[in-house]
Parts: C-alpha cells; sequence; structure tokens
C-alpha cells in the first residue's frame, strides 16, 4: 500500500509539459521619467503646509486663475489638436495647483475642475488617432496625470469633508434605469472596478498603460429598474449578480462608463446598450461560459471580464476599446502567462477609460479604499520592475501531488456546476504559482506598510506614490 501511494506521489511529481513560448505586443511600455518633478511638488507641498490659511487661500486662487484663463482659451477653439502644447501646458499648470490644494484642503475645488478638463479632454481625444502610439501616450498623460494629480489630493484631504462620489457627465440614454450607491445608472453602462486581491493589482497595472482598474461588469436594468451584473470570474466564469451581491464583492474604486448618445449606432437605435446587456444576460443564462485565462476576445467561447462587454456590444455593431492594450515587456508577460494569459493584445479593463466612445458618469471611492488602491498599486510596480529584471515565479514541486488532487475533486465539483477548489481551467502548477504570488506580493506589502506608517507618524501626512513605491523597492527580497 505504501508502495502504491509512493509511487502515485512520485507520478504526480512529473511537471506539465514546457508551456508554448508566447509573443509579446509590438508596442512601448509608457514611462513618466519624472521622479525629479514628483518629489519637487511633495517638497512644495510640505513648505505650503506651513503657510498661514489667508496666505494658502491667496495663492490657491492665484494658481487656479493662471489654470484657468489658460483653459478658458482651449475652451474657445472648436477643434484642438493633440500636439497642442497648451494641452501639456494645462497639464504643467493642475500640477502646480495641486500642493496648494492639497494644502488648503479644498478637494472639492480640484475636483470640480479636474471633471471639467477631462470632460474636454474626452469631448477633443473623438477626432484624434488614440491607437496610434504617440497620441494615445499624450492623452494617457493628459487624463492619467490629471488624475494622479487629484488622486493625490484626496488622499490628503478630511475623510469627513470626503464625498465618495464623483458626478463626472450626465450623458443622456433613453434605456431603463436605476440608482445604485447614489448614482443614476442605465441598461448598458459598463462599470470597471478595482478589487482588493493581489491579483487585482496585477491586472491594473500589467500592461503598458498602467491604471487603476481590474475588472469590467455589465449593467442590465430591466423595466422595473431590477439591476444586474453580468460578468466573468476567475472563480466561476459568466456569472450574473444583483446589484447588492456586486457591491459585496469588495470594491476598493468604481467607474461608470456610458455609450455617447451621439455615436451613430446609438442614433440609429437608442436602445441598442440595453439590447446588448439584455444578449449578454440571455446568453449567460442559457449556457456556462468558462472564464478566459488566455484573454483572447476574439473567441466567445470562453470569456475574461472585459470580453463580456465588448462582445456584447460587438454583437450589435458597436466596438469598443478603440485602443487594443498592449504588453510589451517581456517579465510582466511571462509573470501573465504564469496565470495562462497567452494573447498580449487584448482589452484591459483600465484602458476602456480612455475610449473616447464613452462617457464617464461617475467614480465611486472613499479615503481608506483610495489609499489600499495607492498602496497595492506601489507594490505592484515595485514587483513588476523585479519581473522585467528577471525574477520569476516558482512554486514547491512538492506541493504538486496534492494540488493535482485538489484539482481533481474541483472538477469533479465544476461537473457538479460548483465552483472548484482551484477555478476551472487553471491548472495544478498554476494554482501553485498564484499562490507563490499572493506570499511574495504579502511579503513586500506588509513591510512596505509598516514603512507608510511611520512616514504618516513622523511628517503628519500621507506619502506621494512615488514615496510608496520607493518604500515598495526597498522591501523587496533581495
Amino acid at each position: 500500500m505504501l508502495l502504491v501511494l509512493l509511487i502515485s506521489y512520485l507520478l504526480l511529481m512529473i511537471p506539465d509539459r514546457q508551456p508554448q513560448t508566447f509573443q509579446v505586443a509590438e508596442a512601448e511600455p509608457f514611462i513618466w521619467n519624472m521622479d525629479e518633478r514628483w518629489k519637487s511638488l511633495e517638497a512644495e507641498f510640505s513648505r505650503l503646509k506651513m503657510l498661514s490659511p489667508p496666505a494658502l487661500d491667496s495663492l490657491e486662487i492665484s494658481k487656479r486663475t493662471s489654470l484657468n484663463v489658460l483653459f478658458d482659451q482651449l475652451q474657445q477653439d472648436d477643434s484642438i489638436e493633440i500636439s497642442d502644447e497648451r494641452l501639456t501646458q494645462v497639464l504643467n499648470l493642475f500640477f502646480e495647483w495641486s500642493p496648494v490644494v492639497a494644502a488648503s484642503n479644498k478637494s472639492d475645488v480640484s475636483i470640480e475642475q479636474y471633471n471639467s478638463i477631462r470632460n474636454f479632454i474626452k469631448a477633443q481625444s473623438r477626432q484624434w488617432t488614440i491607437n496610434e502610439q504617440a497620441q494615445r501616450a499624450t492623452l494617457y498623460t493628459l487624463l492619467y496625470g490629471m488624475r494622479a494629480a487629484v488622486e493625490e489630493v484626496l488622499l490628503q484631504a478630511d475623510s469627513i469633508n470626503f464625498n465618495p462620489v464623483q458626478h463626472v457627465t450626465d450623458e443622456p440614454s433613453v434605456t431603463p434605469s436605476a440608482t445604485i450607491q447614489g448614482i443614476i445608472v442605465h441598461s448598458g453602462d459598463l462599470f470597471v472596478s478595482r478589487g482588493g486581491a493581489e491579483v487585482s493589482a496585477f491586472i491594473s497595472r500589467g500592461n503598458d498603460y498602467p491604471g487603476n482598474f481590474s475588472h469590467v461588469a455589465l449593467l442590465h436594468v430591466d423595466e422595473t429598474g431590477k439591476a444586474s451584473f453580468i460578468e466573468a470570474h476567475i472563480e466561476k466564469g459568466v456569472a450574473i449578480a444583483t446589484a447588492e451581491e456586486y457591491l459585496k464583492d469588495r470594491k476598493l474604486r468604481f467607474m461608470v462608463l456610458r455609450p455617447r448618445a451621439d455615436l451613430p449606432q446609438i442614433l440609429n437605435n437608442p436602445m441598442l446598450p440595453h439590447q446588448a446587456a439584455q444578449m449578454a444576460l440571455e446568453e449567460t443564462k442559457r449556457r456556462h461560459i468558462p472564464y478566459d485565462f488566455k484573454m483572447d476576445f476574439y473567441d466567445s467561447t470562453a470569456m475574461f471580464c472585459s470580453e463580456v462587454g465588448s462582445f456584447a456590444y460587438r454583437q450589435h455593431g458597436l466596438t469598443l476599446w478603440k485602443a487594443e492594450s498592449t504588453i510589451s515587456s517581456a517579465g510582466t508577460a511571462k509573470w501573465l502567462n504564469t496565470f495562462g494569459v497567452e494573447n498580449f493584445v487584448t482589452q484591459m479593463p483600465s484602458d476602456l477609460e480612455y475610449d473616447p466612445q464613452l462617457s464617464i458618469i461617475a467614480e465611486w471611492s472613499d479615503p481608506e479604499t483610495l489609499m489600499k488602491d495607492h498602496i497595492d498599486n506601489a507594490v505592484m510596480d515595485a514587483l513588476l520592475e523585479r519581473a522585467n529584471a528577471g525574477m520569476e515565479i516558482s512554486y514547491n514541486a512538492l506541493l504538486l501531488p496534492v494540488a493535482r488532487v485538489v484539482k481533481g475533486y474541483s472538477i469533479l465539483q465544476n461537473m457538479a456546476g460548483k465552483p472548484g477548489i482551484i477555478p476551472e481551467g487553471m491548472s495544478a502548477t498554476r494554482a501553485l504559482k498564484n499562490n507563490s504570488f499572493v506570499n511574495i506580493y504579502q511579503k513586500v506589502k506588509i513591510p512596505t506598510e509598516q514603512k507608510i506608517a511611520a512616514f504618516i507618524k513622523e511628517n503628519g501626512y500621507r506619502p506621494p506614490h512615488w514615496q510608496m513605491v520607493e518604500f515598495a523597492q526597498e522591501s523587496l527580497p533581495r
């Protein structure tokens, strides 16, 4: 009996066949290369905190006035080329204004100004060629740069005055509606969100244009106002959740996006978003749709989260992700391949924000979830630097037989219509590598959080993102 167990154990230890080689995207990852700028802005914030309230108010008004004068000039032109130097000047003035706003605790003013400028840029981007690399990088610099600045302001805000909901654009829609977290939403809206798991940070940051979102869900609202979310989960494939279930599944933030009412497809058929959501709902009820670890949005046999929305809209003549997502860094791609990703020209959740076909309706976050989002980003950014320097995710081979037994049991669970302990489509080896990734992540995150807590105690404010990244880099295993 012992001999049989030993032989079985040894057989189960046989490694998987070597995976096929993969091809990264032919693109270039975005690089800020502005470390000194970030440090100077923090130094300015620290200095400004020493000023009297009247002096701060006067400086804030002066900086805001300079920004508004230039922004007003831009708004007078019907069409702005993406190469217009005034766009960069607006961003620079926004950066310079932000430490003053943070020091004077006027986050509401910052948000209002941010939303005005980003709505203008989103509108102008309709005529830009954002799938051309230089233009895409410029659009990302403008929109993500302002987001980063605003969120640094919000992280210093008094939590009592922190409004978790940002209303951005009131894009008209005739589809059935509901209210979620104080936001009026319509059938066919797309919710991009950020989860609290380690892999959520990886999905958010692991592409050529790092972002803040790791998940996409398609909203369906019926004629009675009942809201349902159609979304793909790693654990169980495509599923339907109520609004309560969607919100209960921990979210650090979410953003609501909606197709523009003036799109030709919507003008021709105003109910198109609802019909796309209805189709996705019915398809999910009709068949089991496994999770697509390969991230191949051309094959709807299995689906990943972005694909749920893009497939439904594509069937109704609207192709989302005006610029496809790319992963061109070999180390990042190798780590993603550890989880089964094979397609590195794909559709990442964060990139949907930059699609000019969509309007940003609202965003939700609160001080604590926003802080966690930033910490997770910093840890992941540091880890991805190490990945691109050659670090690999390994696993304990002695545990492989146990994992394979668990995988066998998981297959039986799947056959019974239940989620398996190891997700459908994930091998035992990849499950062990996932555990290794989580362990590596936590070993960096815990000391990073300790350094952040010490920084706050010493300085009296939360560290900016660049400082969090440095703490994470210091916490990496040697």
